[in-house]
């Protein structure tokens, strides 16, 4: 096979499936789009989890900020990876790690083997996240835009369906394992073509005598033209992904206690809402140099909302706040990364992107777990309210600068 080819690093012979460009684009989203499903089955099961297992507030952001911190180590240190092994390969590891955390997560009866299946799905996740923006991007070299497009769509349509998918399949005996099983077969079904196809070549096939070195983590770097659009892209993604972050940790039972109710499966789409805004977000065309600055507004005034709909115990606010988050977040960030993806190299691109994502999961890890430490302290209504608080000025501000870049570029 010549996938063995690629992780040697050696020229792949030619031969397997010769698919069509349409296929190729399907597998590459797809990997990412179940791997992301995967890795967030579990949101809607937390409570359960929490009760079965004596599991605090803060062991349950704990239990998800593995996922996240093993992802960020993970891209830091192999997001460059696919650029010498090939996109194909990553795409293949990256499945059988997701098997491998699933099989840890599934049966884990401790909080240390949760963190251990999380982290493993953590690293899953990693792999394939620079390798599917990368492959993409090379399948339509004559439509960025819309490269970014399904990288953001497969990435916040999995995260989204994940909950959703996670509660019902939850329904069925064993409600803490029956969701991995469901999920390994497809995970495993995904590995034949990946097995079969002929994979492109490998845009940076290293010399023969030092092939490893290669490998060896670097040190971040982006061209100088592309810097600004980073931390633009860096700086809302952080945001986006803290709201994010407790939607998919402490969330499912801020909901419950909201709508009276424990129905996982109604849990799991709520959490999952402004993840599926923001995915149905990248299938709307609207441009502007103001749809960055719009777009944090609404996002930052959802927000604030969610605190109000909890206060208030009102469903329909609640629901209405995460929708108009999730379509805020999904047009300010798809702008922005974007025009940070169209700057970079496209020998640069699945590092660079692969750092964004760093900063941006970052964003659903460290807020997440002061969240979780904080409803220790002052219990989960307080620390929600300051939370949400928090990240509305946050987003208020980012757009005020936003505004601020748009008028000067319009006064240019």
């Amino acid at each position: 096979m010549t996938v063995f080819s690629e992780l040697r690093m050696r020229p792949a012979t030619a031969s397997g499936w010769n698919a069509s460009t349409t296929a190729r684009l399907v597998i590459s989203g797809a990997v990412i789009f179940a791997l992301l499903v995967g890795a967030n089955l579990a949101t809607p099961l937390y409570p359960l989890l929490q009760a079965s297992l004596g599991l605090s507030a803060l062991d349950v952001t704990a239990a998800f900020a593995s996922y996240v911190l093993a992802l960020v180590a993970t891209l830091m240190l192999a997001g460059h990876w696919s650029d010498h092994i090939g996109r194909r390969a990553a795409l293949l590891l990256a499945v059988l790690g997701g098997l491998a955390g699933n099989l840890v997560f599934a049966e884990a009866h401790t909080l240390a083997g949760l963190c251990a299946g999380r982290a493993l799905q953590g690293i899953a996740v990693a792999l394939a996240t620079g390798a599917s923006a990368a492959a993409l991007r090379e399948l339509l070299p004559s439509r960025p835009e819309w490269a970014s497009r399904f990288t953001l769509l497969a990435s916040s349509g999995g995260v989204a369906a994940g909950p959703a998918i996670g509660g019902l399949l939850s329904l069925l005996p064993g409600a803490t394992t029956a969701p991995y099983g469901v999920h390994s077969v497809v995970l495993a079904g995904l590995l034949v073509p990946l097995f079969l196809i002929r994979a492109r070549p490998a845009i940076a096939i290293p010399a023969v005598s030092r092939p490893l070195q290669v490998l060896a983590p670097r040190r971040p770097a982006v061209s100088r033209n592309a810097r600004g659009a980073f931390w633009l892209a860096s700086g809302v993604g952080f945001l986006s992904f803290a709201v994010f972050g407790f939607s998919l940790s402490l969330a499912p039972g801020y909901f419950a206690g909201v709508l009276g109710t424990d129905s996982r499966p109604l849990i799991g789409v709520l959490a999952g809402l402004p993840l599926a805004a923001s995915a149905f977000s990248q299938l709307l065309t609207v441009r502007g140099r103001f749809v960055v600055p719009a777009g944090l507004a609404v996002l930052g005034a959802s927000v604030v909302l969610l605190g109000t709909a909890g206060a208030m115990h009102s469903p329909l606010l609640l629901v209405a706040a995460c929708v108009a988050a999730g379509m805020g977040q999904g047009l300010a960030f798809r702008t922005v990364f974007n025009d940070v993806a169209g700057k970079v190299e496209p020998v640069r691109h699945a590092q660079v992107i692969s750092t964004v994502y760093v900063i941006t999961y970052l964003g659903s890890a460290v807020p997440v777990l002061g969240l979780g430490w904080a409803s220790g302290m002052v219990g989960q209504p307080a620390a929600v309210l300051g939370f949400v608080v928090v990240c509305g000025a946050a987003a208020v501000a980012l757009a005020g600068l936003t505004l601020a870049r748009a008028l000067r570029g319009r006064d240019a």
